[in-house]
């Protein structure tokens, strides 16, 4: 059976997530981009001292083609060194995304999600975001794809919980693990209205070798930026 929790209010917020952090460039690139810059101001260099040295002395270099010339190889240079500049800034990033992720484990959070756990003893749920009063329909899958549930509801602005205690429609009991929530509304033009759907859980464990750091709440994973609300342990 599932339920429509009206009175259900989210958890307390003690932090939010709400920007998607820079996506860094890789390390390879960055090796490779540098590589090439400085095996072509090398050669840069080596042409004009060339040139220098076997410049005729009744004709010398033009003092503005050579002007032209070292602003040239000074901006490779600066190039360069920002280049390196970069590198570094990219890898402080990365560093501090990933103590901030560390910090996240053991903690309850929301994140934007489908997936939620059903236990022995906790039944599934999930919390909607309904723009507007509408029509909805409700699907919730096992994790091999098999429906459990489907039911109609009629649902009012604002976020509400959506529980599920685990039996189907005809009262058979469903295992523990991992089920998905489906939501689709329409309102009373019969237009579609999006519904969205968060949820909650403790992190388990976190992979930093991903950019941003992926957290893992059960079964499911969420990047960072898909966290909305920390909860405080014990609230």
């Amino acid at each position: 059976m599932a339920t429509i929790d009206t009175s259900y209010t989210p958890p307390p917020v003690t932090s939010q997530t709400g920007t998607t952090p820079t996506s860094p460039v890789s390390k390879d690139a960055s090796t490779t981009a540098n590589g090439t810059l400085a095996g072509n101001f090398q050669t840069f260099l080596t042409l004009l001292t060339t040139q220098l040295q076997n410049q005729n002395p009744m004709d010398p270099l033009d003092t503005n083609q050579f002007t032209q010339q070292l602003v040239q190889f000074a901006q490779v240079e600066q190039q360069l060194k920002q280049n390196d500049q970069l590198g570094q800034m990219i890898a402080l990033e990365k560093s501090s995304q990933s103590a901030i992720a560390l910090g996240y484990v053991g903690l309850t959070v929301s994140a934007q999600g489908q997936t939620t756990q059903l236990t022995d003893t906790e039944n599934a749920k999930w919390t909607l975001s309904v723009p507007k009063t509408a029509s909805v329909t409700v699907n919730i899958k096992s994790s091999t794809g098999q429906t459990v549930h489907t039911g109609n509801y009629t649902m009012n602005p604002g976020q509400q919980g959506f529980v599920w205690d685990g039996k189907d429609a005809s009262g058979n009991q469903w295992p523990a693990g991992a089920y998905t929530i489906s939501v689709t509304g329409k309102d009373a033009t019969g237009a579609a209205v999006t519904i969205g759907s968060e949820v909650s859980g403790t992190v388990d464990s976190v992979d930093m070798s991903k950019t941003p750091p992926v957290l893992t709440i059960g079964t499911a994973s969420y990047s960072m930026d898909k966290i909305t609300k920390v909860t405080r342990p014990g609230l």
